[in-house]
């Protein structure tokens, strides 16, 4: 089966201006699946996905009609000082069942990450972060999920496995799958009261890194190393307030300003490690005049622009492009190691395996802040070295 199988085309009617594009536009930099299926196997660095399945977006039908308003923006914003290379595959029908169409996603991002491809993939309802991460089993390989997200979308039992996959319970389904493919989870832009204790208590239990809207808001340099750990990352357009983007039934007037989403998207590019990123929740019925449509534009820009701009910097090779900061404890026994880029000046911490947890590897290397630094350097255990040994042992 080939990949064009799970696609139909793009209706050009919809999306492209009257007048065309100019040449710096996107539209005329993208190929695009109209007639002819792109040719996967030329030089691709990203490709775009529009998932037209909606049937499990709790109290937000309509969103799977989502993806060709935000092409119609997107199209129209110019190319950055780079030259992309990217396809839109066009939109995966929905099958004859919900979990048909995951299935066709979990195979295409599969293929795609395969071939060094970053798929962008466009929902329909976030229940489709269970397909995104189903394609790691595929790959065989660990995953590190950050989900930016007002809720948890995790049923309070999860002690049970018969949970419906939906947009407020695919973790369940992430969290209890066999075999384990998850490394970490962390959770950006959570608010309290839409938080259970009991919810609390589990990522608390698991070790998971979750972070409330308020740690995050106004001080978003603070995700940055969150989401360069991911590996796959999931954004709930609900994360964002609803004056910023009302394109959503379950708009909210508390999150993320639009600004910071975009800085959000722009941190998900840099990060070396990212290999997809899915955009879920908007739904075209509920935007007025096309805002949120713009918004999931600009900030699918501003990740192309950060894949464009990596520094391929992740530790330690060449050792010598890298400073190695060393500091001890005030009570421990611990000498806690740093690594500095010389590159970006961003940071990472050493935490070393314990005995017998890796043949391959002694420590483990976790991005953090400068601010975790200066917490070791006053003698203090930074909570992140803590938390990410637990996970390990």
């Amino acid at each position: 089966m080939s990949l064009s199988d799970f696609f139909s085309p793009i209706d050009q009617k919809k999306i492209i201006p009257k007048n065309g594009y100019y040449t710096s536009h996107l539209g005329s930099k993208i190929e695009y699946f109209s007639v002819d299926f792109p040719d996967l196997e030329q030089k691709i660095d990203i490709a775009i996905i529009g998932v037209q399945e909606d049937r499990n977006a709790i109290n937000n039908p309509g969103c799977a009609l989502g993806p060709d308003y935000v092409r119609e923006k997107l199209y129209l914003l110019n190319e950055g000082s780079y030259k992309t290379k990217i396809v839109d595959l066009g939109n995966i029908r929905q099958g004859a069942t919900v979990t048909d169409t995951y299935i066709a996603l979990k195979t295409v991002v599969s293929e795609l990450v395969k071939k060094d491809i970053i798929p962008i993939i466009i929902g329909g309802g976030q229940d489709l972060t269970y397909a995104q991460y189903m394609a790691y089993e595929d790959l065989e390989q660990k995953v590190d999920l950050v989900i930016v997200d007002s809720h948890f979308d995790l049923d309070d039992d999860i002690s049970t496995g018969s949970v419906e996959t939906t947009s407020i319970s695919y973790l369940n389904k992430i969290f209890l799958h066999d075999p384990n493919y998850l490394f970490n989870y962390s959770n950006m832009g959570y608010q309290t009261y839409f938080a259970s204790q009991e919810s609390l208590r589990v990522m608390d239990k698991l070790y998971f890194d979750v972070h409330r809207l308020g740690e995050l808001t106004g001080n978003i340099a603070v995700a940055e190393p969150i989401i360069r750990n991911a590996g796959m990352i999931s954004f709930d357009i609900g994360a964002v307030r609803a004056s910023d983007a009302m394109g959503n039934a379950n708009a909210s007037p508390n999150g993320f300003y639009g600004e910071e989403a975009c800085q959000i998207a722009r941190y998900a590019g840099f990060n070396d490690k990212l290999t997809s990123i899915g955009f879920y929740e908007f739904n075209p019925a509920y935007d007025n005049n096309g805002q949120t449509a713009m918004l999931l534009a600009q900030m699918i820009w501003y990740f192309i622009d950060g894949v464009y701009n990596r520094k391929k910097d992740f530790p330690l090779n060449p050792k010598s492009q890298y400073l190695i900061y060393k500091t001890s404890l005030k009570h421990e026994e611990h000498e806690l190691v740093f690594v500095k880029s010389k590159k970006s000046d961003r940071w990472w911490m050493q935490v070393p395996y314990p005995t017998g947890g890796s043949k391959n590897e002694r420590f483990h290397l976790v991005p953090c802040l400068y601010d975790d630094y200066k917490t070791a350097v006053s003698g203090e255990m930074p909570d992140l070295w803590w938390r990410t040994y637990q996970k390990l042992n």
